[in-house]
């Protein structure tokens, strides 16, 4: 229910205790692994609290893109989205990724309902501005403006959002935007009306010390043992966007950020797996 004069959502008429909200992000390997994204789909149906799933695009965008003869670019491992890339991943994320999740999630008996920052505008963003590299239809998301009662319409309404890595700029365009980033957003859009846990799920245990050794997941991190991991090189550097936006996440009202195996949700939920991030 909701506290008329707080504006959020409480347990009870107390005012004192929000309700739970997990938003999950898929990513890595996982969208790739038939066998790992089942195993995923079904633990992350079976969690009987509110949630949402942003999920990512993997591999099969480029994949597609080789057999139809679009090529994909990088810089600094982000995409180069010029016009035949949108319309690729637009097919791609939004259509048989997303489309294939939320099948497995209704055959699990869990109320998915697919949709694109555009669909009832539940992610608008701006196209970014061209510098030292012009990244074409890429979207940059301004959190003021992403929209917390959409969000709180499907959620209160029993159905589970299965968001694409898409966003639109209000110019009819389609802007293709970071999974992390959106899963982000929407966590502290909402973290005013519930207690948000942020969950990070990809192949790997967690952040690792060691990158060839499963078992040296870092339990928890905060600023001071963040700054020391950096400056003893004890992070690999592609997990350090991941933890940016966790400490953003934290810093702006989310309860927790937790980073881990996406097979093993229902560990990363208790906090017996993976790497908590903390303020």
């Amino acid at each position: 229910m909701m506290n008329e004069a707080t504006g959020k959502y409480v347990y009870n008429g107390n005012g004192d205790t929000l309700l739970p909200l997990y938003v999950v992000k898929v990513g890595g390997n996982v969208i790739d692994d038939e066998d790992a994204l089942q195993t995923f789909l079904k633990n992350f149906s079976l969690l009987n609290e509110r949630k949402i799933l942003v999920h990512g695009g993997g591999k099969i965008a480029t994949a597609i893109g080789d057999k139809l003869g679009i090529k994909s670019e990088y810089k600094d491992g982000r995409r180069i989205t010029n016009d035949e890339t949108i319309d690729l991943v637009t097919m791609v994320y939004g259509g048989l990724v997303n489309k294939k999740i939320v099948a497995i999630l209704q055959s699990l008996q869990c109320n998915a309902i697919g949709l694109t920052g555009a669909d009832a505008n539940v992610m608008p963003a701006v196209k970014r501005p061209v510098g030292d590299v012009d990244y074409g239809w890429a979207g940059d998301i301004t959190q003021r403006n992403v929209p917390a009662k959409q969000w709180q319409f499907f959620l209160e309404n029993f159905l589970v959002p299965v968001l694409a890595p898409l966003t639109h700029d209000f110019q009819g365009h389609l802007l293709n935007t970071n999974a992390d980033t959106m899963a982000s957003a929407v966590s502290v859009a909402l973290s005013r009306f519930y207690k948000v846990s942020l969950i990070y799920c990809f192949e790997k245990a967690g952040v690792l010390e060691n990158l060839e050794d499963e078992q040296s997941v870092i339990k928890k991190i905060d600023r001071k043992i963040y700054d020391q991991l950096k400056e003893d090189k004890k992070i690999h550097s592609g997990i350090l966007p991941k933890i940016d936006n966790a400490f953003a996440s934290v810093d702006a009202g989310v309860s927790r950020v937790i980073i881990g195996k996406a097979t093993e949700i229902e560990l990363l939920i208790n906090q017996n797996g993976g790497t908590t991030i903390t303020n």
